[in-house]
């Protein structure tokens, strides 16, 4: 039987009416996430209020699934001892990213709140770079020593497990902590309680850098199908584990990113929701003005090129034609390559081969569309009109696709984000472009 969820009018009549012990009864019934998206809905004052009636476990959770904005100004509500409470309840991965996106003086006020433990804890993973997967894991594990028996282990299972971020996988680790082997929880409950812990390993495990990109732990788990991941140290330390719910949230995170800079956005830090006017201008003005800069070379190449058009007007009317096929083909291939990159299906070192490839993409896209071209062409001015569209048509489709492909590559080799070369730059740049090449073959066949 599907459980029936309070509406937003509901929970405000419970509020308003003062009810609290059926809306604490019914908020429990909730999961974190449906709570969280409640909170958002309601008014600041019902909502520190509502908060305020959940049990301690149920309001950290819920708290971890709110947006960093929402997340803020809940904090700046409740009194010394209930964020202390909070920051005590929550995970170390959440507490970790709830920090992080603070104001570096009031993290170092809610530091203090933290137990001597936490606070250790907390400090060794704001250590790590901002978007490295040390910030990302937890060290909440369940480990076992390769010499104790399987009854030993699970033993120590229960007793550790309840703290442990996940216990689907249990991992061996030696005196030193350095990790020997990952294995499923299944592997013990289904073994004799006299086998030892090294009868059941087989040292097939995957591990992760704690420096590394929290991206490549996207990629890794994807890659291996795994719901959990051990992050080491370069001795190969078992320092703690990036579970797939985190990993999930940086996929979502990294793929609107892109999203963002595919349409020349800067990325927003929140969600659209919370985003006001100034901060949605301020992340929009910089690309489109520089987009701007970048489109006065096409009007240039036009007022260079003004005799031509002048002895054959025809020529103006495939303008629009020809700059938008080469911007629709590079944002293509662009698009293309940008995604492949970001999913590891092409690497830097592979650009020549995908260059000549795309060439030869080019070329029969350029044939065909040429061919349409000039027979529009001929139909409008004739053959000598038909020869120059249907030549520019060729070479602007291969000179945009090539541009498409190759400005990603070039990108990623400084350094850069691939995204940055957005579709609406690469149209620009391919305006421009097909501007200089459809003149230049107009004055070759026409004559100056």
């Amino acid at each position: 039987m599907s459980r029936r969820l309070l509406s937003l009018t509901e929970i405000k009549k419970f509020v308003e009416d003062r009810n609290w012990p059926v809306l604490r009864r019914e908020l429990v019934r909730m999961r974190p996430p449906e709570i969280a998206d409640l909170l958002l809905e309601l008014e600041r004052d019902d909502r520190i209020l509502v908060f305020r009636l959940l049990p301690r476990e149920l309001s950290s959770e819920a708290f971890s699934y709110l947006d960093g904005d929402y997340q803020d100004a809940l904090a700046g509500e409740l009194t010394s001892e209930e964020m202390r409470r909070l920051l005590a309840d929550m995970k170390p991965d959440d507490r970790t990213q709830f920090l992080a996106e603070l104001p570096g003086q009031v993290t170092q006020r809610l530091l203090n709140y933290l137990s001597p433990a936490d606070l250790i804890e907390a400090r060794q993973l704001l250590g790590y770079p901002e978007e490295s997967v040390g910030r990302l894991m937890t060290p909440d594990y369940v480990a076992v020593r390769p010499e104790w028996t399987v009854a030993q282990a699970i033993e120590h299972i229960r007793r550790k497990g309840k703290d442990s971020e996940t216990i689907n996988v249990v991992y061996v680790s030696d005196s030193s902590w350095k990790l020997l082997d990952a294995l499923e929880l299944r592997r013990f409950i289904l073994a004799q309680p006299t086998d030892r812990v090294e009868q059941l390993m087989d040292h097939s495990y995957v591990t992760i850098s704690a420096m590394e990109d929290r991206e490549e732990a996207v990629r890794m788990m994807h890659r291996h199908a795994l719901s959990v991941l051990p992050v080491v140290d370069s001795a190969g330390v078992l320092l703690g584990i990036v579970t797939v719910d985190d990993v999930l949230d940086v996929a979502e995170e990294e793929i609107t990113e892109d999203f963002h800079k595919a349409a020349a956005v800067r990325p927003l830090k929140s969600g659209y929701r919370e985003a006001g006017v100034w901060p949605l201008y301020r992340k929009r003005i910089g690309w489109l003005v520089i987009l701007i800069l970048i489109n006065l070379v096409s009007s240039t190449v036009i007022s260079v090129y003004e005799e031509v058009l002048a002895s054959a007007m025809v020529l103006t009317f495939f303008i629009p034609l020809l700059i938008a096929s080469g911007g629709n083909v590079g944002s293509q291939s662009a698009t293309l390559m940008i995604r492949a990159l970001a999913t590891g299906d092409v690497k830097l070192a592979q650009r020549f081969r995908v260059l000549a490839k795309e060439l030869l993409v080019g070329l029969a896209l350029g044939a065909t569309m040429g061919l349409a071209g000039g027979l529009l062409g001929i139909f409008q001015g004739g053959y000598q009109i038909g020869a120059v569209v249907g030549l520019a048509m060729v070479a602007v489709v291969v000179v945009s696709n090539i541009m498409g492909v190759a400005l990603p590559f070039i990108l990623l080799r400084l350094g850069l984000d691939p995204a940055v070369a957005s579709s609406p730059l690469i149209t620009s740049i391919a305006d421009a472009t097909g501007l200089v090449i459809y003149f230049a073959i107009a004055v070759w066949l026409l004559g100056g």
